[in-house]
Protein backbone atom coordinates (compact mmCIF):
# COMPACT_ATOMS: atom_id res chain seq x y z
CA UNK A 1 0.00 0.00 0.00
CA UNK A 2 1.50 3.36 -0.84
CA UNK A 3 1.33 6.10 1.35
CA UNK A 4 1.06 8.84 -1.31
CA UNK A 5 -2.02 8.99 -1.62
CA UNK A 6 -2.47 9.42 2.25
CA UNK A 7 -4.14 12.89 3.37
CA UNK A 8 -1.74 14.92 5.58
CA UNK A 9 -2.72 15.23 9.04
CA UNK A 10 -2.71 18.81 10.00
CA UNK A 11 -0.11 20.35 12.15
CA UNK A 12 -0.20 23.25 15.10
CA UNK A 13 1.48 25.53 12.23
CA UNK A 14 -1.52 25.22 10.31
CA UNK A 15 -4.04 26.85 12.62
CA UNK A 16 -3.95 29.98 14.92
CA UNK A 17 -4.38 29.45 18.55
CA UNK A 18 -6.96 31.67 20.04
CA UNK A 19 -5.38 34.39 22.62
CA UNK A 20 -7.53 32.87 25.29
CA UNK A 21 -5.73 29.03 24.62
CA UNK A 22 -1.93 31.29 24.54
CA UNK A 23 -3.23 32.62 27.62
CA UNK A 24 -2.84 29.47 29.67
CA UNK A 25 -0.06 28.08 27.94
CA UNK A 26 1.67 31.50 29.09
CA UNK A 27 0.28 31.03 32.67
CA UNK A 28 1.19 27.50 33.22
CA UNK A 29 4.70 29.17 32.38
CA UNK A 30 4.15 32.01 34.33
CA UNK A 31 3.37 29.42 37.02
CA UNK A 32 6.81 27.28 36.73
CA UNK A 33 8.83 31.04 36.35
CA UNK A 34 7.44 31.62 40.05
CA UNK A 35 9.24 28.76 41.23
CA UNK A 36 12.12 29.61 39.49
CA UNK A 37 12.10 33.16 41.24
CA UNK A 38 11.28 31.95 44.53
CA UNK A 39 14.34 30.07 44.81
CA UNK A 40 16.23 33.27 43.96
CA UNK A 41 14.38 35.19 46.64
CA UNK A 42 15.64 32.35 48.64
CA UNK A 43 19.04 32.55 47.71
CA UNK A 44 18.78 36.32 48.37
CA UNK A 45 17.65 35.45 51.70
CA UNK A 46 20.44 33.10 52.23
CA UNK A 47 22.79 35.77 51.29
CA UNK A 48 20.98 38.06 54.00
CA UNK A 49 21.92 35.43 56.42
CA UNK A 50 25.20 34.54 55.40
CA UNK A 51 26.54 38.07 56.19
CA UNK A 52 27.85 40.93 54.68
CA UNK A 53 30.64 39.56 52.30
CA UNK A 54 27.63 37.15 50.89
CA UNK A 55 24.60 39.62 51.13
CA UNK A 56 26.58 42.26 48.64
CA UNK A 57 27.58 39.66 46.30
CA UNK A 58 24.06 38.78 46.10
CA UNK A 59 23.09 42.39 45.61
CA UNK A 60 25.90 43.40 43.12
CA UNK A 61 24.45 40.38 41.35
CA UNK A 62 20.77 41.19 41.46
CA UNK A 63 21.93 44.88 41.01
CA UNK A 64 23.27 44.05 37.69
CA UNK A 65 21.34 44.06 33.92
CA UNK A 66 20.62 40.15 34.39
CA UNK A 67 19.60 40.34 38.00
CA UNK A 68 17.28 43.14 36.63
CA UNK A 69 15.77 41.05 33.81
CA UNK A 70 15.20 38.19 35.98
CA UNK A 71 12.87 40.42 38.83
CA UNK A 72 11.46 42.49 35.38
CA UNK A 73 10.37 38.71 34.61
CA UNK A 74 9.36 37.85 37.65
CA UNK A 75 7.30 40.80 38.61
CA UNK A 76 5.52 40.65 35.35
CA UNK A 77 4.79 36.65 35.67
CA UNK A 78 3.82 37.75 39.10
CA UNK A 79 1.26 40.04 38.03
CA UNK A 80 0.15 37.69 34.73
CA UNK A 81 -0.37 34.75 37.01
CA UNK A 82 -2.33 37.33 39.58
CA UNK A 83 -4.79 38.97 36.87
CA UNK A 84 -5.30 35.48 35.27
CA UNK A 85 -6.12 33.60 38.40
CA UNK A 86 -8.98 36.45 39.25
CA UNK A 87 -10.11 35.99 35.86
CA UNK A 88 -10.30 32.00 36.69
CA UNK A 89 -12.19 33.25 39.89
CA UNK A 90 -14.73 34.88 37.87
CA UNK A 91 -15.01 31.79 35.95
CA UNK A 92 -15.83 29.50 38.68
CA UNK A 93 -18.37 31.72 40.18
CA UNK A 94 -19.93 31.08 36.72
CA UNK A 95 -19.54 34.16 34.71
CA UNK A 96 -17.79 35.59 31.41
CA UNK A 97 -17.99 32.37 29.24
CA UNK A 98 -18.94 33.51 26.22
CA UNK A 99 -16.44 33.47 23.84
CA UNK A 100 -16.55 37.37 23.51
CA UNK A 101 -16.25 37.75 27.26
CA UNK A 102 -13.50 35.31 27.09
CA UNK A 103 -11.33 37.41 24.76
CA UNK A 104 -12.02 40.86 26.23
CA UNK A 105 -10.97 38.86 29.39
CA UNK A 106 -8.03 38.08 27.68
CA UNK A 107 -6.76 41.54 26.98
CA UNK A 108 -7.89 42.58 30.30
CA UNK A 109 -5.32 39.86 31.90
CA UNK A 110 -2.49 41.15 29.19
CA UNK A 111 -3.07 44.73 30.05
CA UNK A 112 -3.24 44.70 33.59
CA UNK A 113 -0.22 42.82 33.92
CA UNK A 114 1.51 45.04 31.93
CA UNK A 115 0.49 48.03 33.27
CA UNK A 116 1.03 47.16 37.22
CA UNK A 117 4.62 45.77 36.07
CA UNK A 118 5.82 48.79 34.66
CA UNK A 119 3.77 50.50 37.58
CA UNK A 120 5.70 48.78 39.73
CA UNK A 121 9.49 49.59 38.53
CA UNK A 122 8.45 52.94 37.90
CA UNK A 123 7.33 53.05 41.66
CA UNK A 124 10.96 51.42 42.40
CA UNK A 125 13.19 53.35 40.23
CA UNK A 126 11.46 56.96 41.42
CA UNK A 127 12.28 55.86 45.03
CA UNK A 128 15.88 54.97 44.40
CA UNK A 129 14.79 51.22 45.01
CA UNK A 130 15.93 50.58 41.35
CA UNK A 131 19.33 52.61 40.95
Amino acid sequence: MSSNNRPLSPHLDVYRLPLSALISIVHRGTGAFLTIGTVVLVWWLMALAGGEQSFNEAQEFMGGFFGKLILFGWSFALFFHLANGIRHLVWDAGYCFEKSDVEKSSYIVLGAAGFLTVLVWIIAFSTGGGA
